[in-house]
């Protein structure tokens, strides 16, 4: 792979997990402790929806993002010709 196809690998690399950082940041923190209050007005499951997204949530959407992160990554791969199959 040449310098300018590196970089640029990096550079779509970088962005992914940029946006999937912030999807974490607003999931756990924004939704979980800042916004708990208006979100304890709304039940899910008998469970307040702040209460939720502080215990079980923001775990969920983290494994999403994992899997979002593996599919992501794969499609760059094949993209880049470095994919391992």
């Amino acid at each position: 792979m040449s310098t300018k196809d590196l970089s640029l690998y990096w550079k779509k690399n970088l962005k992914i997990l940029g946006i999937l950082l912030i999807v974490w940041f607003v999931s756990s923190f924004v939704l979980g402790i800042i916004l708990v209050e208006p979100l304890n007005t709304i039940r899910l499951g008998g469970f307040k929806l702040g209460f939720f997204f502080a215990q079980q949530g923001s775990i969920y959407i983290f494994l999403a993002i994992i899997a979002v992160y593996v599919i992501q990554m794969r499609k760059l791969d094949k993209e880049f010709e470095v994919d391992e199959e």
